[in-house]
């Protein structure tokens, strides 16, 4: 998609198209017929922007929800872009910390985070290098209603100057052709570049990737990791005013679909290093955000456990104390690891439903899964274990080890 097309379809004929377009068919074995049918009275390329428009809507409602059937997206700002509730999370913090601020954001793609702050009354400007993109940010804005607030322009964000602003949001880019980009050097800005431009404003919040080294972390920002419903989906550095003084923090948001404004964060409690025991009552498998942001010693002191393995983030307790910031289980059996007798035990349970986990183990989960019987074949559930097993492969020291357990719900 061109921007000249983008452009068409944002008039009255290309509107009246995106509908009709949504009304169709438009999945991998409906496309050709749409477009074809499409074709015959309006032009190639704006039916092709028109389709693309309404498969990216449909992707999209899993980030943004109903506002994704007004915004506009191409698939590079798609993938890239803040899913709404980390946005509205994020841009929270921005309207505690400064009110009513105007904001220079670096590198505002599609405007997902321009949006969430502008909807919590701050204003600003989103700056884009591709202008393709920045077409697109500004489609957004304007469709929500919100570019009394906001504007978007393109601009190279390294020649961009942060005076006259009251804080920098940065989001690099972090993927290439090849795929994700994981050194912070290589970010488009790289890091280094970001953090340069973000020193220039009182306060700052760089977005950066999950994976990012503690080690590139400058000092005195807090690195902050976002979950939602149990995933990582990213990290970020707050800087300047918006730094706190805890260096580091989790932070849980529930699942999309249970968006109810609940927040958990877990930052540093100066716990000494876990005990380490052996396997109790309960394994606690801390949430990934946790595991990104070093504080799995916290969750233990709060569960009254330690860890099996000083090196393997799995903890385990004879106590059953519920905390968001971990899954919890119930330990059936611990075996030494072994393909033949797991196969057995599994059998004799009669086990209808599988989950493996593992971690600190090189075992590959879906071979193992056909190892044990569950390989596409269904199993049909009997006995008192007809609801399910996990499985969690790990390792005590040298030693491979299974747990049999179930979810503690």
């Amino acid at each position: 998609m061109d921007i000249a097309s983008f452009r068409a379809l944002l008039g009255p004929s290309g509107q009246a198209l995106l509908g009709e377009a949504a009304g169709l068919d438009v999945s991998e074995d409906g496309l050709l017929a749409a477009a074809s049918r499409l074709r015959e009275r309006h032009d190639p390329a704006l039916v092709a922007a028109a389709l693309t428009q309404v498969r990216l809507r449909m992707r999209a409602r899993a980030k943004f929800g109903d506002d994704a059937e007004r915004m506009y997206f191409t698939q590079a700002g798609l993938e890239q872009s803040t899913r709404a509730s980390v946005a509205t999370h994020r841009a929270r913090r921005f309207a505690d910390r400064l009110p009513g601020a105007r904001v220079l954001e670096l590198g505002c793609g599609i405007g997902a985070d321009l949006i969430a702050r502008a909807r919590l009354g701050l204003g600003g400007e989103g700056v884009e290098l591709d202008p393709l993109t920045a077409e697109v940010a500004l489609a957004n804005v304007a469709s929500l209603g919100l570019n009394g607030l906001v504007s978007v322009r393109v601009g190279d964000a390294t020649k961009e100057e942060a005076s006259g602003f009251d804080a920098v949001f940065a989001d690099p880019g972090r993927r290439t052709a090849r795929g994700r980009v994981f050194d912070p050097r290589a970010y488009e800005p790289p890091l280094d570049v970001v953090l340069d431009k973000a020193d220039q404003a009182p306060g700052a919040c760089v977005k950066v990737a999950p994976g990012i080294p503690h080690e590139a972390v400058p000092d005195g920002a807090e690195a902050e990791w976002v979950s939602v419903g149990g995933d990582v989906k990213e990290a970020a550095l707050w800087l300047g005013g918006f730094a706190g003084d805890v260096g580091r923090r989790a932070t849980l948001l529930p699942s999309d679909a249970d968006s109810d404004g609940r927040v958990w964060t877990l930052t540093p409690q100066g716990v000494e290093e876990p005990d380490v025991r052996a396997w109790g009552r309960y394994l606690y498998e801390p949430d990934g955000a946790v595991i990104r942001a070093h504080l799995v010693g916290e969750v233990a002191a709060l569960v009254g456990g330690g860890l099996a393995d000083p090196r393997i983030a799995y903890v385990t307790s004879d106590e059953l104390r519920p905390t968001p910031f971990a899954s919890a289980y119930e330990i059936e059996d611990v075996l030494p690891f072994s393909v033949k007798r797991l196969r057995a035990e599994v059998r004799r349970r009669g086990v209808g439903v599988l989950t493996v986990k593992k971690r600190g183990s090189a075992v590959d989960v879906d071979r193992l899964r056909r190892d044990l019987g569950f390989g596409g074949r269904r199993t049909t559930p009997r006995g008192p274990a007809a609801e399910g097993l996990t499985l969690v492969v790990t390792r005590v020291g040298r030693e491979p080890v299974a747990l049999l357990t179930h979810p503690v719900r």
